[in-house]
């Protein structure tokens, strides 16, 4: 990792990766063999200096006057983010929520797959979402370690979330996105990325009141 240890790369970079990720993928779906920085500072609104910054933790990318070599670029940042081959998943909610999270495609494409569906609701325990039966989730355990999963998603209402990430941590899944609006709380080794979309709804309406000067 060109002298960088994983701790010791900024958590900003880490959330930028799958940007330029995406930005690369649409670069070589377009036909293009390589991209400039300042053709994918264009693509993610990320300045080209930062994006040089960003990418140098990991190597030496890119040759002056030509740019990037989109191909291999991607196959370097999908080892660095680790989905260069396939995830699975448990998602604990079968609401509507979880049932269009189950549903996404995109999930699919980027080598996640959710591979097992939980709920402590006896009406929906049984249910089909897809070609996946919602399992009662004190199941959880058992599925995690049958099939390997290490990866959780929360989509459950802020009642039961802390609980949901207490049976995650207990079933060896060391990596949770919780979708719920509580914070959970979790043993050290389990890493949480809360995404509640009702706050990120909110975080825009800072923007949106200024810009009708509102505030």
């Amino acid at each position: 990792m060109a002298g960088h240890t994983s701790s010791s790369i900024p958590e900003g970079v880490i959330e930028r990766l799958p940007v330029y990720l995406n930005a690369l993928m649409q670069v070589r779906d377009e036909g293009s063999g390589t991209v400039s920085s300042a053709k994918l500072s264009e693509l993610t609104e990320v300045n080209s200096a930062q994006i040089r910054r960003d990418l140098s933790y990991f190597g030496s990318f890119g040759r002056r006057g030509v740019g990037y070599e989109v191909i291999m670029l991607i196959d370097k940042m999908q080892n660095i983010l680790g989905s260069d081959h396939t995830h699975r998943l448990a998602l604990v909610g079968a609401g509507h929520l979880g049932s269009a999270i189950a549903s996404y495609n995109g999930l699919r494409a980027r080598g996640f797959i959710v591979s097992a569906i939980f709920d402590s609701d006896p009406a929906k325990i049984g249910n089909r979402i897809g070609d996946i039966v919602v399992q009662d989730v004190s199941t959880l355990a058992r599925a995690a370690e049958a099939q390997k999963i290490r990866i959780g998603i929360i989509a459950v209402p802020t009642t039961a979330a802390q609980e949901v990430a207490d049976l995650m941590s207990a079933a060896g899944i060391r990596v949770i996105l919780n979708y719920s609006p509580m914070i959970v709380r979790v043993a050290d080794g389990v890493v949480v990325h809360n995404t509640d979309p009702v706050r990120e709804l909110m975080h825009t309406l800072y923007y949106l009141s200024r810009a009708e000067g509102v505030a």
